[in-house]
């Protein structure tokens, strides 16, 4: 069963200058497409991660599921119903059924508020029974009762993000989309962290968005993988069929750009480049400066993204790479 539908979406920003300083300097608007024509689902209870490069709309389109940005087109339905056109009790049941985890665990919590408060916020809110709730909450998140009365500083950043996902089962949700959770942790603590999240999804019969730069960690959390480049979705696919047989060049690139030796104990060439302008990208397809591929076509059209076996690609020599 399918819990989130994402058609289509596609997110501008408005980044010009103040209107008189574009007045007195001449300088036309200046507009950053942040996401463009995405589209995916997400099937319930399963692990959904999108990869990508700093900048390439991953975050973004985190936002605009759980309603903190509103899309400029395309819609975002949960459990069949429209986001940003729900209304009333329609919207205050999709809001509780969809939680997020953000990237920086002393950032993401209030310093002034204890632990107790923080968590049971998302039900006090809508006037629900506390009682007992935090302690509870704790304990499944491998800390101890006793630490709902303790403040945020008190706690180092692994403990603080197993807060933040206690604060995020507290309202029972079916959808978490977890942006970057564990990349401000040290390596040991990430692990611990991904695997109670992988727990809890078991036991709770989660589904998760998860957003990540690094492919070798949603490779052992994701169902399946969408990989992004500027703003667009180029490949998906289950982490087997990505891992193994990449079909986009980006993809392979990806897989390529961790730290490695070769055979000598040399260490690889890292791959070369980066991201086009945002607000000015390349014609065609986006990725064709980079390319070690590219045809003149690639300059010319954007390819569009089709099925190939049981992923699909936006790419015009799709697994042609050696």
């Amino acid at each position: 069963m399918t819990l989130v539908s994402i058609k289509n979406l596609t997110r501008v920003f408005d980044v010009s200058k103040p209107w008189l300083n574009r007045v007195i300097e001449r300088l036309p608007k200046r507009m950053l497409t942040a996401v463009s024509d995405v589209s995916f689902d997400i099937e319930e209870r399963s692990v959904y991660a999108l990869v990508g490069e700093s900048g390439s709309g991953k975050s973004t389109i985190g936002k605009m599921v759980v309603g903190l940005l509103k899309p400029t087109e395309g819609t975002v339905e949960i459990d069949g119903t429209d986001l940003m056109k729900a209304s009333g009790s329609e919207i205050d049941r999709i809001r509780s059924d969809i939680q997020m985890i953000f990237q920086d665990p002393f950032a993401s919590l209030n310093p002034r508020w204890k632990v107790r408060n923080i968590i049971t916020e998302p039900v006090a809110a809508r006037g629900g029974d506390t009682k007992g709730l935090a302690e509870k909450l704790l304990e499944q998140v491998g800390l101890s009762a006793q630490d709902a009365g303790k403040f945020p500083h008190e706690f180092s950043g692994g403990q603080r993000q197993r807060i933040c996902v206690a604060r995020a089962l507290a309202s029972e949700p079916r959808l978490i989309v977890c942006d970057e959770p564990t990349s401000a942790l040290d390596v040991s603590v990430q692990a611990q962290v991904l695997n109670l999240m992988s727990d809890l999804r078991d036991e709770f019969g989660l589904t998760y968005l998860f957003i990540s730069h690094d492919l070798t960690v949603v490779q052992h959390m994701a169902d399946r993988i969408g990989v992004l480049y500027l703003g667009r979705l180029v490949e998906e696919a289950t982490p087997d069929e990505l891992f193994s047989n990449p079909q986009h060049p980006y993809t392979k690139m990806l897989i390529e750009a961790a730290p490695k030796m070769d055979g000598y104990g040399r260490e690889v060439t890292p791959p070369q480049g980066e991201i086009p302008d945002p607000i000015n990208p390349p014609t065609g397809c986006a990725y064709h400066p980079r390319c070690p591929i590219a045809i003149a076509r690639c300059s010319a059209e954007r390819p569009p993204l089709a099925t190939k076996g049981k992923g699909r690609v936006a790419c015009f020599r799709a697994g042609e790479m050696t």
